[in-house]
């Protein structure tokens, strides 16, 4: 049998499940998903359960229910690769032939003193559920600091701002304009709704410490009783200690059929994956398509192209609450919404993807 591990239930490991597991899989593979969790977590939907504007529940996805598919539920120590093996923390192992590892990403702190120790994250579901525990528990007009104004901290400041209104809410961005990825109408338009709705955006920031009480913004000392770091990711540790080509970020090296360049027989998808795009779902599902289409022409026998096709991204949307938002579509020709138009363009993709993410 050919054992084929599957590393994590984040969007890559869905979408290669979703595609690998037909009536065409060979009889002689095995493919075992290893997670913690007992469902799939939509990541991206996390500011809304810090912010409580979503349940738990709202955010979870069903692993695929197939007779092919085992999983094994626990925790991940390190990946053993000279012996094909992954070690689990209670010290069992879990053999595999090609591996499957999207393991997805944690915060970045960059050094900043007291970051890690004294702020919360929405990076793991069990961080973002701390997050929400500390967010429900502030008295009335405390202040929140959220430091990086990138996606999630857009959307985590203003989906805060319609939960709790009566929150001081402050958003720091370490550039001169925010969400400067986005066409210039888009930012300004972003940037009109945070000061329609009292959020307090902080540009030129530069956080150089962190502590229980609050933090500094270059030598200014801001009080706040919550702190929310959204500044940045980084590979797990798991992925880290690859012993492999990685760039300077810490992103692993791949390459172009998405596996190691000292190891063909694991394969990186997601948020780990050094590749031209930033990490995204949709860039983690693309991986996996490809992934999945490398293993069934393995599979056959047949030879692989030189090259995969450039993986196409359909654009970006960020909500502002649960009536507006901002985006932009299309292939090249990239189209810019605002406004209830592109909130209920992001709700119907995350209905779709909710409700046709089985096998």
């Amino acid at each position: 049998m050919e054992k084929i591990i599957v590393l994590g239930g984040g969007y890559g490991g869905m979408r290669f499940l979703q595609r690998v597991l037909g009536s065409d899989l060979p009889q002689d593979v095995d493919i075992t998903l290893v997670d913690k969790l007992p469902y799939h977590c939509m990541k991206t939907e996390y500011y809304a359960l810090a912010a409580g504007t979503e349940s738990d529940d709202e955010v979870r996805v069903p692993f695929p229910d197939h007779s092919r598919l085992k999983i094994h539920f626990g925790t991940i120590d390190h990946i053993d690769m000279e012996n094909q093996m992954v070690i689990m923390s209670d010290s069992s192992s879990l053999p595999y032939d090609k591996l499957i590892a999207g393991l997805g990403s944690v915060d970045n702190f960059h050094g900043v003193p007291g970051a890690e120790e004294h702020s919360y994250s929405i990076q793991s579901m069990e961080a973002t559920r701390r997050t929400y525990e500390a967010i429900s528990n502030l008295p009335p007009k405390a202040a929140v600091s959220i430091v990086g104004a990138g996606l999630s901290g857009v959307e985590l400041a203003s989906e805060l701002r319609e939960s709790r209104s009566d929150l001081h809410i402050r958003l720091f961005d370490r550039g001169e304009t925010i969400l400067p990825m986005f066409p210039k109408r888009l930012s300004n338009y972003v940037q009109n709704w945070f000061e329609k709705h009292d959020v307090e955006v902080i540009s030129n920031s530069d956080i150089t410490t962190v502590t229980a009480e609050g933090l500094y913004n270059h030598e200014d000392w801001i009080q706040s009783e919550a702190i929310i770091w959204t500044a940045g990711i980084q590979p797990n540790k798991i992925i880290r200690e690859l012993d492999t080509e990685k760039d300077r970020k810490g992103r692993i090296i791949l390459t172009p059929h998405h596996h190691l360049t000292n190891d063909e027989n694991i394969f990186i998808v997601g948020d780990c994956a050094s590749l031209p795009h930033a990490p995204s779902a949709q860039l983690a599902e693309g991986q996996a398509e490809q992934i999945a289409t490398i293993m069934k022409k393995r599979w056959k026998n047949e030879s692989l192209p030189e090259t995969m096709p450039e993986i196409k991204l359909k654009g970006t949307l960020g909500s502002l609450g649960k009536k507006h938002g901002f985006g932009v579509m299309g292939g090249t020709a990239k189209a810019a919404v605002t406004g209830r138009v592109a909130r209920l363009l992001k709700s119907g993709v995350l209905w779709m993807y909710k409700n046709h993410s089985g096998v």
